[in-house]
Formats: structure tokens, C-alpha cells, sequence
């Protein structure tokens, strides 16, 4: 039988000095709850704010505003705008989930638009951290230019600060963790942006499966080495990737790395990302090469 008789003293006073800290802990996630949820509103709206800014460039505004995310409850916002514009449906969903992949509070959402004008429902999906509970219908049938508003459902969360059972376990759990010197190893979660392989960079769709760009309803091709290239880029915007990691990760499994061939194949995806002036790939001196998206109003 487990007694204080088997721990040594410096080890008792170990586990009461982290039962301690744990304790007070706690108690100031308790109290901070509020501060908590403030944040996390406030980081809803930014993050909503710039999705109606990114679906304006899509259709080709640049000047209108986004009005004020309004918060109609706990879990559900409203985006407005200022004037009318189109969306393509296809990269509503991507450039939604580009934007909330990444945010735990955001795993679980009901996108709608409405017709400002009767008030009926023209498009909507369901996204779930689970892929194969999504809902997306009717992805390739462009909008008309109309007045829209976006309402956004987020599932609500299980905030573990709020339940004071889980509260009162978290000493027993770290005493629990020290006493058995267990590691604990989070799941691995999927940060597949899209499972259908389109990527949103600004107002291109680039869809890496069928090797092809879409910029303003025109289709663009793209080589497998264009596509292999292109990927790389989209995985890190606006930031530098280095000359030699290009070469590597693009030519070393065929064996032969040609100097100017990235030159070349740079300045191809340059030319076939013209139609987009808010989006370009640009030398870094002595560095490498990125790809820089535009996206402030």
C-alpha cells in the first residue's frame, strides 16, 4: 500500500510545494475566465474582419469597407459591407479555413450567407475538426453581384476553467503525473488546410491536385514542377525560403540540380500570376525568393 512512510523527505516536500503551485494556479484561471473570453471574442472579430476584407479582393473590390462584426450571441457573428459584390463558393470555404485552421476555438462552424434584401439563405456549409462530417455543397457555382451578409456559428467550447470538478481533480492528476514519471504526448492533429488540395492565396485558388490556377474565373495550368514549387510558397507567404532549399526539395530526387533552372521556373509562375496585381514572388538578395500576398486595404 501506497504511504507517506515510502516517499522520501525531500521528495514529500516536492509534491507539496507542486501541489501548491497547481493549487494557486487554478485559482487564477479561475478568476481570469473573463479576461479569457474577451480575448478570444476580440480575436474572432479581427480574424472575421479580415475574411470579409480577403472575399472583397476576391471579387475584384478593393475600396469598400467591411462594417463592424457584430456579435449576435455567445457563438454566432455577422459580417457586413458596405457595397454589393460576388463570391465563389469555393473560395469562401478555402479562404475560411486558411484563416480559422489554426484556432482551437474555431474547429467547429455553420457558415451562412443571406440576400440582405429578403433575408434568404444563398449558400452554406458546415466544417467539423472532423473531415469527413464537412458539409460543403455546390462549391463551383458562382454568386451574383448582390448585397450579402456572412453569419458565422462557432460550436461552443468546454471551457475547463468553468467546471469546478475539473478544477479539484488537477492536484490528484499532478501528483498522479510525478509520482509515475509518465510523458504525456498530445494527439496529432490534421493541418490539411482543404481536404480537396485548394489553397487560397488572395484572390488565386490554387488547386495543387489537378495542377492549376484559377485568378478572377481564368483557369491557368500548371507543370508538376510549377505545382512542386508553387506549394511551397503557399505552405509559407510572405516569407523567405532560401535558394538552396528550393533546388533541394524541387530536383535532388531526379539527381541533377541546373543552376538557372529555378530562375526559369520562377519567372514562369511569375507570368502566370500576373492576373493578380496583389500577388507576386520576388528575389530576396542573397537569400532566396518569397511569395508575397497583399492583402492590407
Amino acid at each position: 500500500m501506497f504511504t507517506n512512510q515510502n516517499i522520501p523527505y525531500k521528495k514529500r516536500k516536492t509534491l507539496l510545494t507542486l501541489l501548491v503551485i497547481v493549487c494557486i494556479s487554478g485559482v487564477c484561471v479561475a478568476y481570469n475566465l473573463g479576461d479569457d473570453d474577451d480575448f478570444i471574442t476580440a480575436k474572432r472579430e479581427v480574424l472575421l474582419r479580415r475574411l470579409g476584407h480577403e472575399l472583397l479582393l476576391q471579387s475584384g473590390d478593393s475600396t469598400s469597407r467591411v462594417l463592424p462584426v457584430e456579435k449576435i450571441s455567445e457563438n454566432e457573428y455577422e459580417i457586413k459591407f458596405e457595397n454589393n459584390f460576388s463570391f465563389q463558393p469555393e473560395l469562401l470555404v478555402a479562404t475560411t479555413r486558411r484563416l480559422l485552421v489554426k484556432e482551437a476555438f474555431a474547429q467547429d462552424y455553420i457558415v451562412s450567407v443571406y440576400n440582405c434584401n429578403n433575408s434568404r439563405m444563398v449558400y452554406g456549409y458546415s466544417i467539423s475538426e472532423s473531415i469527413k462530417d464537412n458539409i460543403v455543397p455546390c462549391k463551383g457555382r458562382k454568386q451574383p453581384k448582390a448585397c450579402y451578409y456572412i453569419n458565422i456559428k462557432f460550436k461552443p467550447a468546454v471551457i475547463a476553467s468553468k467546471n469546478i470538478y475539473w478544477i479539484a481533480c488537477l492536484p490528484f492528476l499532478a501528483v498522479f503525473g510525478f509520482m509515475a514519471f509518465t510523458s504525456f504526448k498530445p494527439k496529432k492533429s490534421s493541418t490539411s488546410d482543404d481536404d480537396t488540395g485548394l489553397i487560397s492565396l488572395g484572390a488565386v485558388l490554387f488547386d495543387a491536385k489537378n495542377k492549376k490556377l484559377t485568378i478572377h474565373e481564368t483557369d491557368t495550368d500548371l507543370t508538376a514542377t510549377e505545382t512542386r514549387l508553387l506549394l511551397i510558397f503557399a505552405v509559407s507567404p510572405n516569407e523567405t525560403i532560401a535558394r538552396s532549399r528550393l533546388q533541394k526539395e524541387i530536383w535532388e530526387d531526379e539527381g541533377v540540380i541546373v543552376g538557372r533552372s529555378l530562375d526559369m521556373f520562377i519567372s514562369k509562375l511569375r507570368k502566370k500570376l500576373e492576373l493578380d496585381p496583389n500577388i507576386s514572388i520576388v528575389a530576396v538578395r542573397g537569400k532566396g525568393y518569397k511569395l508575397e500576398i497583399n492583402t492590407q486595404q
